[in-house]
């Protein structure tokens, strides 16, 4: 899908002040790790991960999610009631009805003629909104339009953690396909789009791709327990890495015939952060150089919807990113699904 009309106006984020080391979330593991034989470092060599943030206990993803909006929407200057849509996109929500869009509305004063909905697609939450709110905006239905998004980690982290302490049994396995959840940080995420004709940036969503791979549904799940205070999640991180690689060799394939763009063309990429060897592999299948990336995940860890749009966010800021640079916006998400954004 091409875009003619839509700018990419302002990014926002807001992150946690509380940073936990995975050493530390292994030392809580200790008992397990003690009877496995397995020694305290082990995360961090196999993600990459050296940290993620955690929001205080009990805060809500519309909270958050409104402070990287507000964050957004002033950075900008536009007016508010120029915002025909808001969307809330992360995993997190405040609960199961209403949607967690309508209290980011309120909390934002937006105006009653502009919708307000959920939209939740794993780690691709905030790319699929983007390119949800940049077709609305290229047919005319609306001059402007917010996603945010605000992923707390920490109960899923805290019950995983619990799971496995109090598992009759627990395994090598068992541990090994956990690991993925407690890669998960927190953080809060926003992006605005407009109209060429409110944009005061050049910087312009050119083009998207998207493929799925749902006969792979199975590898990477979570949901809430019976009994359980926390969210649970499954994960078969080797076979996701491998099945997720592939699909995206195709996604790219199409994303370079959308965009015109070319591997050498391509000045600046900023990824979904899942771990290091699932950059690494990334940038190998596409044969991308990596002194193009922005990366985050060693400081934040996997912050779900929000890992792709923060990173652009710092970067930008400390003036990694300049403007007008060809830059490609690349998601994996469990499904599984694959969809990349050419913004320039």
């Amino acid at each position: 899908m091409r875009f003619e009309h839509v700018h990419v106006e302002a990014f926002g984020h807001a992150l946690p002040e509380e940073a936990v080391t995975s050493d530390a979330l292994e030392e809580r593991l200790r008992p397990l790790y003690d009877r496995l034989r397995v020694s305290v470092g082990r995360l961090e060599l196999m993600s990459g991960i050296r940290e993620r943030r955690f929001w205080p206990a009990g805060t809500r993803p519309s909270e958050v999610a409104a402070r990287a909006g507000r964050d957004a929407i002033e950075r900008s200057g536009l007016d508010p009631a120029e915002i025909g849509v808001v969307i809330h996109a992360s995993v997190c929500r405040d609960f199961l009805e209403p949607a967690t869009a309508s209290v980011v509305h309120g909390a934002l004063g937006l105006s009653p003629r502009c919708a307000a909905f959920d939209l939740s697609n794993a780690c691709l939450g905030v790319a699929n909104g983007m390119v949800q709110v940049a077709t609305m905006i290229e047919h005319g239905a609306i001059r402007a339009g917010l996603v945010v998004a605000g992923e707390d980690g920490r109960p899923l982290v805290d019950e995983t953690i619990r799971h496995l302490l109090e598992g009759d049994g627990v395994g090598r396995d068992e541990l090994k396909r956990a690991y993925a959840s407690l890669t998960i940080g927190s953080g809060a995420a926003a992006v605005l789009l407009t109209h060429a004709d409110l944009a005061n940036t050049a910087r312009r969503l050119v083009a998207s791709a998207s493929l799925a791979a749902t006969e792979h549904v199975g590898l990477c799940q979570g949901d809430r327990a019976e009994g359980r205070e926390g969210p649970l999640m499954d994960t078969d991180s080797e076979a996701l890495l491998q099945a997720g690689n592939a699909l995206a060799a195709r996604t790219f394939a199409d994303f370079l015939d959308e965009s015109g763009w070319t591997r050498d063309t391509i000045e600046a990429v900023v990824t979904h952060q899942v771990g290091a060897a699932h950059k690494r592999l990334l940038f190998q299948t596409l044969e991308l150089d990596t002194a193009k990336d922005h990366p985050t995940v060693a400081e934040l860890g996997n912050v779900g919807s929000v890992s792709l749009p923060i990173s652009y966010d710092l970067a930008e800021r400390r003036g990694a990113l300049r403007s007008g640079e060809r830059t490609a916006l690349l998601g994996i998400g469990s499904g599984l699904h694959c969809s990349m954004l050419a913004v320039h």
